[in-house]
């Protein structure tokens, strides 16, 4: 079932497959350079993640460059978790999530709600995440060659349009570049032959050496944010299933446990 929704000012869409823990909410944030796509491109996708986790999913439609360059993502995102907590809906019971410029968001409000003092969700969960809008990693040019759906020019493009002038390595609009000490578990997934696999990489070394409890998984020969193609490729397939168990692990956790069967 789809139900649109306004959470917090901004449009969203409750994802609710059959026979799932309506206490336990995956909030997600879709890709497209910051500039394209909406919840509508992508609610396939998180359909087929909120059946595999065994949750009800919050499918945000976020403010797009070049309309509403950042912070415009970050504060949507801010909104929609704070509408949330005041739904009555514990942190414990929430995973942020997204792909491409929708894990760089997810990433960002983990780091904005530590900043703000907010209880923070369970998890992360990053999938192809574009965290550098600098774009300084060797992967733009070393894997520009076989990713054929992502390409280094018009990601620049996308970033230029997103950032209106500011900072690339602004901690907000680049959680690469941000103190990750204190955020939540993070599960990341990238192909390797992505152009951005190298942000997968180098967030996953710099959140360990901050203390946190890190997963990468890399698919070889996968293009950027291939989950998209859930229902239509095995790999998809496979990439959606090890969130669902990873997240069904998350929100059965000891400290989740009880509160999810009160």
């Amino acid at each position: 079932m789809f139900d649109d929704v306004v959470a917090g000012s901004v449009p969203a869409q409750w994802v609710l497959p059959d026979g799932v823990a309506t206490s336990r909410v995956l909030v997600y944030f879709h890709g497209g350079g910051y500039c394209y796509c909406s919840m509508h491109s992508h609610r396939r996708l998180v359909g087929h993640l909120a059946k595999a986790a065994g949750c009800r999913a919050l499918n945000v439609d976020y403010r797009l460059a070049p309309e509403y360059p950042h912070p415009a993502a970050v504060t949507d995102g801010m909104a929609v978790y704070r509408w949330l907590l005041e739904q009555g809906i514990e942190p414990s019971h929430t995973v942020v999530a997204g792909d491409s410029a929708g894990g760089g968001i997810a990433l960002a409000l983990l780091v904005k709600a530590r900043d703000e003092g907010l209880s923070l969700p369970s998890a992360g969960v990053l999938m192809s995440p574009w965290v550098d809008l600098a774009m300084t990693g060797d992967s733009v040019i070393t894997r520009a060659d076989v990713d054929v759906r992502q390409d280094p020019v018009g990601t620049r493009w996308c970033a230029s349009q997103f950032l209106a002038g500011g900072d690339p390595k602004d901690p907000y609009a680049s959680p690469l570049y941000a103190d990750l000490t204190g955020l939540p578990p993070l599960y990341i997934q990238a192909g390797d032959w992505d152009i951005l696999v190298d942000d997968s990489h180098r967030l996953a070394e710099k959140a360990r050496r901050a203390g946190v409890d890190v997963r990468l998984d890399l698919f070889p020969e996968m293009l950027h944010a291939h989950q998209i193609w859930a229902g239509n490729m095995p790999e998809a397939d496979d990439a959606v299933a090890r969130v669902g168990k990873y997240l069904r692990q998350i929100f059965v956790s000891p400290s989740n446990e009880r509160k999810l069967h009160e």
